[in-house]
C-alpha cells in the first residue's frame, strides 16, 4: 500500500480540474497545465477531492500510483502557487545579470555565457551573485535551474560555482607542502 498514493488530493478554490480519458488538465489563477496518466492508474474526481488509485496489483501499477498522484498534485501546487529554486555564484569575477530574455553569466572563462530564457520561466537576480528561476511546471523550473549550474559546478576546494541555496558543498584540503 503507498502510503503517498493513498492521500487524497484536496482541489483549492479558483482551481478547474478537468479530466478526459488519460488526459488531466489544471487551469488556476497562474495558467494552465496538463499531463497524461499511465495505463495503470485510475484517476477519479469527487467532492474537490482527487484520488489516485493503481487498476490492478501489480507491481508496474503499484510503482506508478505514488508517482502519479505526485505529479497531479504538482499540476494542482504548480497553479496556484509556482514553484521556485534559488541559485547562488560564488567566486572572485563570478556573476550574473538579466539582459531581457537573456541570462548573462560571467563565471572566470575568457567568454560570457548568454543563457535564453525559456518560455513559462521567469528569471530574477537581485543581485549580481542571486539567481531566482521561477514558473508553474515543477519538471521545467529545475531543469532550468539544472542546466544553469552545470556552467560551473561547484568545486570541493574553495566552493567556487553555482550551487543550489542551502546546498552543501563537500569541501576537501588542499595538497599539502
Amino acid at each position: 500500500m503507498s502510503r503517498i498514493g493513498k492521500k487524497p488530493i484536496e482541489i483549492p478554490g479558483g482551481v478547474t480540474v478537468e479530466q478526459a480519458g488519460a488526459e488531466i488538465s489544471v487551469k488556476g489563477p497562474k495558467g494552465l497545465l496538463s499531463m497524461s496518466l499511465v495505463e495503470h492508474v485510475d484517476l477519479a474526481i469527487k467532492d474537490n477531492l482527487i484520488t489516485v488509485s493503481p487498476k490492478d496489483q501489480s507491481k508496474v501499477a503499484r510503482s506508478m500510483w505514488g508517482m502519479q498522484r505526485t505529479l497531479v498534485s504538482n499540476l494542482i501546487e504548480g497553479v496556484t502557487n509556482g514553484f521556485q529554486k534559488k541559485l547562488e555564484i560564488k567566486g572572485v569575477g563570478y556573476r550574473a545579470q538579466l539582459k531581457g530574455k537573456i541570462l548573462n553569466l560571467q563565471l572566470g572563462f575568457s567568454h560570457e555565457i548568454d543563457f535564453p530564457i525559456p518560455e513559462g520561466i521567469t528569471i530574477e537576480c537581485p543581485d549580481q551573485t542571486t539567481v531566482i528561476i521561477s514558473g508553474i511546471d515543477k519538471q521545467q523550473v529545475g531543469q532550468v535551474a539544472a542546466k544553469i549550474r552545470e556552467y560551473r559546478k561547484p568545486e570541493p576546494y574553495k566552493g567556487k560555482g553555482i550551487k543550489y541555496s542551502g546546498e552543501y558543498i563537500f569541501r576537501k584540503e588542499g595538497k599539502k607542502k
